[in-house]
């Protein structure tokens, strides 16, 4: 059997939870390959709201195996509060959650060196949550990252040898910092990763295709935040990319069968970084309102802006997507005009190719389609679509040359509309 994908095409935020929860049935597996605490999976189902920030989006859909991949990051302390959390909500997750024993620890002094370095770079800064992603990510390239595999070998030496290498990091740069308050709450989350099943997740997954059963990989993040093909330096740590599927879960590009892209029908981003259709107005706000765009893990407000198909074209191309899915529909039910930017002029010359760097001297270019003004939230088939939203699907799917299989009307797994 092979691996599915499913991934975000923009900068994050895209709506990756609900829509791994929506295709779970369909599978035995869901394994999250990339990513740390600071990508909050949002889902909603029977009038309760869950936010996920390790655990993968199947874990509500009863008897399937979850699995943290080798390529996420882990922070103790998170994990612990998050696994509450679902436990406190009648949710059990000692059978159906698995640990990678690569997976690398996210330590207190992450935390601190995160802090520490975005405070130095002042109006510079990249936007980090501070959770400590950068700097774990850090020491896993530089070959001194601490990995659940290591609980069970001298783990408390290779801690103390960590920490040590990292204070000499922060006394250089005069970091005040109270180290114990953290490590009270993150070993306590230690004693929580112990309690669950820890496994080489590569050969777990494997045999596990070998002997017929079927996985989903679910993504962080976007593909405009991957490390080597996003907005650089404003991405994040991992690759967020398709081909992290096989480095995050130990699979090679052969066992990749379909590959999802979700998307909003409009843009939105978090942090710093270059957004070529921001909007500053009452259109951007109108945007946010209505589409409730405030960040799921830090509750910091996203920046709203018109959906970008030169970005959106060039994910589809990395990625190689199987099949769109377009979320947040609804939030554009009341628009008179909706745009899209299809290229950039640069300096004045036009061009539809993603440029190595977005500066001022980028502007999109716009074409205008008509809204459909229609309440889509109540809609359960595609015969119900508006003619003016039918023709938006078609004017993307010719753009971007991939089909749009799932349109999502609604936050509620029920609002989730499968085309033909």
């Amino acid at each position: 059997m092979t691996v599915d994908v499913l991934l975000g095409l923009q900068w994050g935020d895209e709506g990756k939870g609900k829509i791994v929860d929506v295709l779970t049935p369909g599978y035995d597996i869901i394994a999250r390959f990339q990513g740390g605490p600071n990508a909050g999976h949002t889902l909603e189902f029977k009038g309760e709201k869950y936010v996920l920030r390790s655990v993968p989006s199947g874990i509500f859909q009863g008897g399937k195996i979850n699995i943290i991949g080798n390529g996420v990051v882990l922070d103790p302390a998170l994990f612990k509060a998050e696994v509450e959390a679902l436990e406190a909500s009648g949710h059990d997750l000692s059978k159906h959650l698995y640990i990678s024993r690569k997976a690398h620890l996210i330590l207190p002094t992450h935390r601190l060196l995160d802090l520490a370095c975005e405070a130095r770079k002042g109006s510079g800064k990249i936007g980090t949550t501070g959770k400590g992603i950068g700097p774990a990510y850090t020491d896993k390239i530089s070959r001194n990252g601490l990995r659940i595999g290591d609980l069970e070998y001298n783990f408390e030496v290779k801690y103390k040898e960590a920490v040590a290498r990292h204070e000499i990091l922060l006394q250089q740069m005069n970091y005040e910092y109270d180290r114990a308050a953290l490590e009270k709450e993150w070993f306590e989350g230690i004693d929580c990763i112990r309690r669950f099943q820890l496994i080489d997740s590569d050969h777990f997954l494997n045999n596990a295709l070998q002997n017929g059963k079927k996985a989903l990989a679910e993504g962080a993040q976007g593909t405009m935040l991957d490390v080597d093909f996003g907005s650089y330096p404003f991405v994040t740590s991992s690759s967020t990319v398709c081909a992290g599927a096989c480095t995050g879960l130990g699979i090679s590009p052969s066992r990749v069968g379909k590959v999802y892209g979700i998307f909003k029908a409009y843009c939105t981003r978090v942090g710093s970084g270059p957004f070529p259709t921001e909007l500053f107005d009452e259109t951007g706000q109108k945007m946010r309102d209505l589409g409730y765009e405030y960040g799921s893990v830090t509750g910091r407000p996203r920046r709203c802006g018109w959906i970008d198909l030169v970005a959106l074209r060039y994910a589809v191309m990395l990625n190689g997507v199987t099949g769109l899915i377009m979320m947040k529909s609804d939030v554009l039910d009341s628009f008179e005009t909706i745009k899209a930017c299809v290229a950039y002029s640069v300096n004045g010359v036009e061009s539809k190719d993603f440029p190595f760097e977005i500066n001022d001297s980028v502007k999109p270019v716009y074409v205008e389609l008509p809204g459909w003004q229609t309440d889509m939230t109540k809609m359960q088939s595609a015969d119900e679509f508006p003619e003016a939203f039918n023709a938006y699907v078609s004017f993307l799917e010719e753009t971007l040359g991939v089909n749009i299989k799932i349109v999502s009307v609604g936050p509620d797994r029920e609002q989730t509309i499968q085309l033909v």
